[in-house]
């Protein structure tokens, strides 16, 4: 009996450890969070789980994969980071400044990949865009500002005074604001600020610049752009241009935008989430930033908005909107 019960334990053992042998190498878990959904966001978030399903690493195959939005508070994206830090996941990856902020300010150990952050030094996500040697690592969606400009100048050559709607507690946007303050007198133009601590404050802000500007720039700004509607409205029944940084704003009513693809930025970040997951340290990283900018132009929005656009700067598009 004792020999039989042996030979019982041991085909046991041996199947167990076929079993772990056999296990799918990717049963690993992924926790994004984003501070709110809109389409340059949700772009993001797809692109990432196209990345992981390209390389083998699927929910059919074993991948534990959450999402959970903020939608917009800052509050509800600090409960959503604690929450996360509890599951313990393989990687969080966290989409835009205040969501990434939440979720690097709650661990120093779980493994961390944000996207569509403007400045994740001055956003204190990392000391340094080079390796950090810290638990995170990203991807940016910061544009140079000197080409935004030339793209304002483009749509509105006379352009003079440039409005900004912008959230004052987003980090993202006050480096962009900062930066603009001393990059448009050089051009000779100024910048007249209106702030938007909330969504529901996006078509009040505009409003409020209508007479005081020749053109709004916005961008990425998560409380403007989830609201973009509220300022499209405000530039056509005042015959005031919108500029995006954004490229699905374009699609909702801003005249052009030169941006990046939200999508292959997602597609970047998922790459970067299967290298941590294969076993790179995130600290061994260095941050990214994608140069792949694209033009889109919208030729029904220019003409609600009272601008003739320069033919050659249309045919110049990537994509145009009629």
């Amino acid at each position: 009996m004792k020999s039989k019960l042996s030979v019982r334990a041991l085909f046991a053992g041996v199947f167990a450890a076929g079993l772990v042998l056999h296990a799918p190498a990717w049963a690993q878990s992924v926790a994004v969070t984003s501070i709110v959904e809109h389409p340059a966001l949700d772009a993001v978030r797809d692109g990432v789980k196209e990345s992981l399903a390209e390389a083998g690493y699927t929910e059919e195959k074993g991948l534990k994969w959450q999402y959970q939005t903020a939608q917009g508070n800052n509050a509800i994206a600090a409960q959503i980071a604690r929450k996360f830090i509890g599951d313990r996941p393989d990687v969080i990856v966290a989409i835009a400044t205040p969501s990434a902020q939440a979720v690097v300010a709650a661990t120093r150990d779980i493994p961390v990949v944000y996207s569509a952050v403007t400045d994740p030094v001055v956003a204190q996500l990392v000391p340094t865009t080079e390796a950090s040697g810290t638990n995170v690592s990203g991807v940016s969606d910061r544009l140079s500002l000197e080409r935004q400009i030339e793209l304002i100048k483009k749509v509105v050559p006379d352009a003079k005074r440039v409005g900004m709607v912008y959230n004052p507690a987003e980090a993202n946007s006050v480096v962009v604001v900062k930066a603009m303050r001393e990059l448009l007198p050089e051009q000779g133009m100024s910048l007249v600020e209106a702030t938007a601590p909330r969504t529901v404050d996006v078509g009040a802000a505009a409003r409020s610049l209508v007479g005081k500007v020749d053109v709004i720039y916005t961008n990425t700004d998560n409380n403007v752009v989830s609201a973009y509607e509220a300022l499209v409205k405000v530039g056509t029944d005042a015959k005031l241009p919108l500029v995006a940084s954004d490229t699905d704003s374009v699609v909702r009513g801003a005249i052009a935008a030169m941006g990046v693809n939200y999508h292959n930025l997602g597609l970047q970040t998922g790459r970067m989430v299967v290298r941590i997951l294969k076993g790179e340290k995130p600290g061994d990283i260095a941050s990214e930033t994608s140069d792949n900018l694209e033009l889109f132009v919208n030729l029904s929005a220019a003409q609600s908005q009272g601008v003739t656009l320069d033919e050659e700067f249309v045919k110049s598009a990537t994509k145009v909107i009629e």
